[in-house]
């Protein structure tokens, strides 16, 4: 089981989950899923940041401050830098590079590449992966498209015992294609906005508690 304890407090979610984290921007959805691999990697867990909004950079430095380790097991794979074209970049231990969110065979295979090192190469039986955006996938592609790409990476997560987490802006998408993404995902955490200023409230489904 995956311990979501120091995010949601006793909440656990089973090898092979996939885990939804939804709300309107500002709520902090990005910094819930990135203490959630955080959380992981502090207690020896992989760590697998997809990002199609942010540089790998921005991510290393969102999850160093989310982290107590210091010598996390940590790689990226970076669907914006290529395609903002600043300069050539090569793969290296901790980041990969897609071509851009569109290149959804690329992202898959640098995932599972990410998956084989960390599970044969590093011996890491427990991997937390986190998609940040599902927004941003479904402002290049339309819905069917993503829907299928999703489909695949949720079944990758699922094959090698990692738990996936992705984020995306409920408010940006009709209700018909939140409840169609919904299927795909085992859990899902909801993040509402107050009216007087306080915390988001959190509603979890398919959570173990």
């Amino acid at each position: 089981m995956y311990d979501l304890a120091d995010v949601i407090p006793d909440a656990e979610i089973d090898p092979g989950a996939n885990l939804l984290v939804a709300g309107p921007p500002l709520t902090g959805k990005r910094q819930i899923a990135f203490d959630i691999l955080a959380s992981g990697a502090d207690r020896g867990d992989g760590s697998i940041v997809v990002t199609t909004k942010d540089s790998a950079d921005k991510v290393l430095e969102t999850f160093t401050d989310s982290t107590t380790s210091t010598d996390a097991n940590v790689g990226v794979v970076d669907c914006v830098t290529k395609q903002r074209g600043i300069g050539t970049v090569d793969d290296d231990p901790r980041i990969k590079y897609a071509s851009s969110p569109v290149d959804m065979t690329g992202i898959g295979i640098k995932l599972s590449e990410f998956l084989q090192e960390f599970y044969e190469g590093r011996g890491l039986t427990e991997n937390r992966v986190l998609l940040h955006s599902v927004s941003t996938l479904l402002m290049y592609s339309n819905l069917q498209t993503v829907f299928r790409f999703l489909h695949v990476f949720t079944g990758r997560i699922q094959s090698a015992d990692a738990m996936g987490v992705y984020v995306i802006d409920s408010t940006a998408h009709d209700d018909q294609t939140m409840n169609t993404l919904k299927q795909l995902f085992d859990a899902v955490i909801e993040l509402e906005e107050t009216t007087d200023g306080e915390e988001p409230e959190i509603r979890t489904a398919g959570l173990s508690t």
